[in-house]
């Protein structure tokens, strides 16, 4: 492989990244939705369409592996490599994440939410907007701006401690709706875990462009 064919390789992964990081946003974005919308037939595709994300996933790490078997990449082009293999595998699982979301909208069913949606859709937009401009941090090897989304965390923590306390309440003043209370409490948990893994991406940025691996934002919630 020439030089120049090794470093469109390198630019086609890259690529390839952010197309999953698309599917991954559509992912997210669509099952809190369909759960506002209380439509089951969506979230049975965002449930189905998973698998097109994890296949997303491992035809990146094979083309990873393989450059890196094949060229034998050094300092920021491995460090690059590298990085990609491991935000590939934080997009995965925020998939999952939004995967969950529509599984518990499926369980609901035609029942109706317990209480109105209000936290749940701020957290889904700042958890978007994170992952967003986290992959342009990515593209422009911005360890600022993927620093700055660290600290954001904390954000999307507090809307979660916020929604779990106001359904916990509601658990204890009317134990009928426990079920449904307890549904929205794991939809509030996977956005956070979600922005969490957000958080991952930007410190892998920052080694990506530093070579220093570092926790940068130990959460304060």
């Amino acid at each position: 492989m020439t030089r120049e064919a090794y470093h469109n390789s390198l630019k086609e992964l890259q690529d390839e990244l952010l197309k999953m990081g698309d599917m991954v946003a559509n992912a997210i974005s669509g099952s809190v939705e369909a759960l506002k919308k209380r439509d089951i037939e969506t979230s049975k595709k965002i449930v189905e369409d998973d698998l097109f994300i994890n296949k997303k996933r491992f035809e990146i790490e094979e083309r990873c592996l393989l450059l890196i078997a094949t060229q034998q990449p050094m300092a920021g082009d491995l460090r690059t490599i590298a990085a990609i293999l491991s935000i590939t595998t934080d997009l995965e699982r925020m998939a999952d994440h939004a995967e969950g979301i529509a599984r518990i909208n499926i369980m609901i069913g035609d029942a109706p939410l317990v209480k109105p949606l209000i936290d749940v859709p701020k957290m889904t937009e700042k958890g978007l907007s994170m992952l967003n401009r986290c992959l342009k941090a990515f593209i422009d090897r911005d360890i600022n701006i993927a620093k700055a989304i660290c600290d954001e965390d904390d954000e999307v923590d507090k809307l979660y401690e916020q929604t779990y306390g106001e359904l916990v309440h509601l658990m204890i003043d009317n134990p009928r709706v426990i079920e449904g209370a307890t549904y929205l409490i794991w939809v509030s948990h996977n956005l956070e875990r979600i922005a969490d893994r957000v958080t991952n991406i930007a410190e892998r940025v920052v080694f990506m462009v530093t070579g220093k691996m570092e926790e940068i934002n130990v959460s304060k919630y």
